[in-house]
């Protein structure tokens, strides 16, 4: 699939001050911002009107304002024209962004094999898949409480690194010690499944102690201004090779465990979270290590975009 446009309107600068995606202020934005992206898109492409023949948008799951008014665009648009309109499940657009090519790509696609592995990392959703086809998907394993991208976000705010808090937390554990503060890995009755709070309460005692008291009384005895850049570094480092650490395990087990399935012939990952290139070499590793093929998409197409 060749990507002829490609264009983001990126929000982080309306969303520092708050730590986080603010979802009144996000798909206001998002209605602000539609129109000329489309035009400058369609533009981009070296198209007319009269070339395009369909039009997709995603619908579920996600911010529910935000996706409102990108599926009511392109609703819109499709109606206008008279052309179909294709609703998009935005979390397994992300499993085959690994297939996008940019325009000027030369050479025949490749044509994964199946069954195979699907890993969705994101700020919003952590989930594992078996595919037995491109149209076949099963989830098989899924995050019981945060996703991973929202627990770097959570544990760069606690470090005190500005938003974005997953991109600052990887570049803060450049040259940190990954081994400086050991976490427990989660017990769950699906082993399959992902837990990230327990990883966030062990980072938060240890930057700033063992709260006193309760509620709106609750009280700590330090701050994240008192950690030493070294000690932030180690910390930030420790609490992503956690995280990843824990994916790797899950897709693992899933290669491991007892199964009359046939054994993956690739993996499939996606999400805003594989844009970290930690995790890229761990999936990279990984999959040579289990001649397993890997389809990761570029960086540019790991984050929330429409192509």
């Amino acid at each position: 699939m060749r990507v002829r446009s490609n264009v983001v309107a990126s929000q982080y600068d309306l969303h520092a001050e708050f730590g986080g995606v603010v979802p009144e202020i996000a798909s206001r934005a998002h209605l602000e911002r539609i129109l000329p992206v489309m035009r400058k898109a369609i533009d981009e492409a070296g198209v007319r009107m009269d070339d395009i023949v369909a039009v997709a948008a995603g619908v579920r799951p996600g911010l529910i304002g935000s996706l409102l008014v990108g599926s009511t665009a392109a609703k819109a648009l499709a109606w206008a024209r008279m052309m179909p309109f294709y609703a998009i499940d935005h979390v397994a657009a992300h499993l085959f962004a690994g297939m996008l090519r940019p325009a000027d790509a030369v050479g025949p696609a490749v044509k994964p094999a199946f069954p195979a592995l699907g890993l969705v990392v994101s700020g919003g959703h952590t989930s594992l898949f078996r595919l037995e086809s491109e149209s076949e998907c099963a989830l098989i394993g899924r995050t019981i409480d945060d996703a991973v991208g929202e627990a770097l976000d959570k544990a760069a705010h606690m470090l005190g690194l500005p938003h974005p808090g997953g991109p600052n937390l990887e570049r803060c554990a450049v040259g940190g010690d990954p081994n400086a503060l050991r976490f427990a890995s989660p017990q769950l009755p699906n082993p399959l499944d992902f837990s990230l709070s327990g990883l966030k309460t062990k980072l938060l005692y240890e930057v700033r102690g063992v709260p006193q008291g309760r509620g709106a009384q609750t009280t700590f005895a330090r701050s994240n201004a008192d950690l030493t850049e070294e000690r932030r570094r180690d910390l930030a480092a420790s609490f992503q090779h956690a995280a990843f650490m824990q994916v790797m395990q899950r897709l693992s087990r899933a290669v491991d465990l007892p199964s009359e399935a046939s054994a993956p012939r690739t993996l499939f990952v996606g999400g805003g979270v594989v844009a970290n290139q930690v995790l890229r070499d761990a999936l990279a590793q990984w999959s040579q290590a289990r001649d397993i093929a890997l389809v990761v998409p570029e960086q540019r197409y790991c984050v929330d975009n429409a192509a």
